[in-house]
């Protein structure tokens, strides 16, 4: 990408970062709505009964400031709510649209400035002319000016400096909203906005009735405002089409491709997580200068002793509050999630760089971890949390992300381990940094579980996090035998047979303790749930934790259990072959191509290793070679248990990358 592109994509995002502050601003009050402890409430509160009798049929009458404070209110968050909806609509415009926009904001900006700068320049000038003439009768700024007095014209306390600023300020405004303002741009009208945005200057210069000099602001803002009003009444129509086109689009689009298809397409032409990150950083930024101001004006008073000696305290203070702050909003937590996900995303490819490996299995870890971060925060109610328990939680947070995180980073060097103790690799230097990686997938959770109970007593979110992090050193340490097992295979001279059931009973307790885990974490959010902090998105999360890790998973695993003691029913079945056999065949096996010690007979007489034999009717019961069946089904009360059993054996496709994918690399390679 050229310097240029990058320019103007930089340029792009920063043009969607200010809807985004004027959407957190109205969310910082809370959309209008009165929070617990705040003004708004104690007034809807401390209402008071009018002087009534107690047994008057009136007495349950409020009086009419409970009313007017209740309407005010609903009439607060509706406009928010507005404002929320504008600013949205203003963030999801094309670029050419969000340009003419903000040069109409603009506009509309510079006219209230050149308003009130001429106000208060008037009021101001006023006040010093009425001062000066009493010192000194029959003076005025024109008399100075056509005597050529510098002295009182330059003089900084009259009011002849004040007409020259406001004269440059006027001047200035005038020429931006020359080139900015969108209405009609005859030369006629060009040339006479700067004399109206000047006109109170000169007419403080001249002896005019004070009535006149102090309305002349609103005289001066009339020809702006009236092509401001122009553009805004004459693009109206061009408005309600590009609003209707748009939900045109999107209407088309949805009913061609789908709903997912066109968030997908809007999240990339929007540029989300760039801009999220952008809003996120310049927010944090806003607050750590007006955190350094204050430590600034603190440390002059105290001396520099006393501000060395505090630097430490007054960083982790200043990291503290910025966090806080950081994620007191929807907005900001969003801003983020996004800047977690970019920190993610780097980490796995540092892993990544590590391993030496070009797959993109971790271009997901940004994606999920970001999701994952998102959820918690929702889930823990972080925005509504006072600032110590906030930073509290968000500790915790990241605590809990942390150990996700190794899960992923599990997830990438799992593969490349199998991959290499089961090709045969001699890179013993990949092999040193798999292990390597793998060696801090279980030395990082030791050392943090150390810490944590070191330092915290039990709760339910250190048994989470304890749970995730032993989750994880078994899982590396199932991955480590399996190796171990690859690789003692690799250097056998001869066919191991055995070596389909260890790998099987490995993973089979592996998976066993998973699922152990996720059958505790389910009861571990249930006493959360219950006793400590409920809420909706927690009760869905467990919903969804309870199908997808405990229902899904203990039906996936007793349908491998069934399908295998099925594959080795029909294989104990089938004739063992004798020595004498073998030696006469003189061959390998069809599957493994492998040499044979040990072999069963099929009904079509070939000969075939048990174990290769037993993974082959894991996809179908014909015999490899010639597609004969396997084994003999009987026409006795039992059939419909064979039938029963082919029928289950044709959705058995995917069993081997289920169950056992990398024996089965290995295997093809020899």
């Amino acid at each position: 990408m050229s310097l240029r592109s990058r320019a103007l994509a930089l340029v792009e995002v920063l043009l969607r970062v200010p809807p985004l502050f004027v959407v957190d601003e109205f969310l910082k009050i809370s959309l209008g709505l009165p929070v617990s402890g705040g003004e708004d409430m104690s007034i809807l509160i401390n209402v008071t009964m009018d002087h009534v009798d107690a047994f008057d049929t009136d007495a349950h009458y409020y009086d009419a400031n409970f009313y007017n404070a209740l309407l005010f209110t609903l009439l607060k968050f509706i406009v928010c709510c507005l404002g929320c909806m504008s600013a949205l609509c203003i963030f999801v415009l094309y670029t050419k649209h969000l340009i003419i926009v903000y040069l109409y904001l603009m506009s509309v900006g510079i006219v209230f400035v050149s308003y009130w700068t001429n106000v208060s320049a008037i009021k101001q000038i006023q006040a010093l002319t009425l001062a000066t003439s009493a010192a000194q009768p029959g003076t005025s700024i024109l008399e100075d000016i056509l005597n050529l007095n510098m002295k009182n014209l330059l003089d900084l306390d009259g009011p002849g400096v004040l007409v020259i600023q406001n004269f440059a300020i006027q001047f200035t405004l005038a020429v931006l909203f020359r080139n900015v303002h969108l209405g009609p741009r005859q030369a006629t009208i060009q040339k006479l906005l700067p004399i109206s945005f000047m006109a109170p200057s000169f007419l403080a210069m001249l002896p005019v009735p004070p009535n006149l000099l102090h309305h002349s602001p609103v005289f001066s803002a009339l020809l702006p405002l009236f092509l401001v009003k122009y553009v805004l009444w004459s693009s109206l129509y061009n408005v309600i089409q590009v609003i209707y086109s748009g939900y045109q689009h999107g209407r088309l689009f949805v009913s061609n491709y789908g709903l997912s298809a066109l968030v997908e397409m809007e999240w990339m032409r929007l540029n989300v997580p760039c801009v999220l990150r952008v809003f996120w950083v310049m927010r944090v930024a806003e607050h750590a200068i007006l955190l350094l101001m204050d430590n600034y004006d603190d440390d002059a008073e105290e001396g520099l002793k006393v501000s060395t000696l505090l630097a430490v305290q007054s960083l982790a203070s200043m990291a503290k509050s910025l966090l806080v702050t950081g994620c007191e909003t929807i907005t900001a937590v969003l801003g983020m999630t996004s800047v977690i996900s970019f920190f993610c995303h780097y980490i796995g490819n540092f892993f990544q760089w590590i391993l030496l490996t070009d797959e993109e299995e971790d271009k997901s870890i940004g994606t999920v971890s970001a999701i994952l971060f998102y959820i918690l925060a929702l889930q823990t109610g972080l925005t509504s949390l006072n600032p110590e328990k906030r930073f509290v939680r968000l500790c915790r947070n990241f605590c809990l992300l942390f150990t996700a995180l190794l899960h992923f980073l599990h997830n990438i060097v799992n593969p490349m381990l199998m991959s290499l103790s089961a090709s045969h690799n001699p890179s013993t230097h990949r092999h040193v940094r798999a292990l390597g990686v793998c060696a801090f997938l279980i030395i990082f959770p030791i050392s943090l579980l150390v810490y944590l109970w070191s330092q915290h007593t039990i709760s339910t979110w250190l048994l989470a996090v304890s749970a995730f992090s032993i989750e994880v050193i078994v899982k590396v340490i199932v991955s480590l035998m399996i190796y171990s097992l690859f690789l003692i295979d690799a250097y056998r001279s001869t066919f191991w047979e055995q070596l389909d059931d260890y790998v099987y009973y490995i993973r089979a307790f592996g998976n066993t303790i998973e699922f152990c885990f996720g059958i505790f974490l389910f009861f571990n959010g249930a006493w959360i749930l219950l006793f400590e902090s409920g809420g909706a998105i927690r009760a869905v999360m467990m919903c969804i934790h309870a199908y997808f890790n405990i229902w899904c998973e203990a039906r996936a695993g007793w349908s491998v259990f069934m399908k295998r003691r099925t594959a080795v029913n029909k294989i104990n079945s089938l004739r063992e072959a004798s020595v004498d056999q073998l030696s006469m065949l003189d061959d390998v096996c069809a599957i493994c191509y492998q040499e044979m010690h040990s072999a069963k007979i099929t009904r079509c007489n070939h000969y075939f290793h048990g174990v290769c034999l037993r993974k082959w009717l894991y996809v179908q019961d014909r015999c490899p070679l010639c597609h004969d069946i396997l084994y003999k089904i009987d026409s006795d009360p039992n059939k419909d248990n064979s039938d029963a059993g082919n029928e289950e054996n044709s959705n058995n496709q995917n069993l081997i990358l289920e169950e056992e994918p990398d024996l089965l690399l290995g295997e093809g390679v020899r």
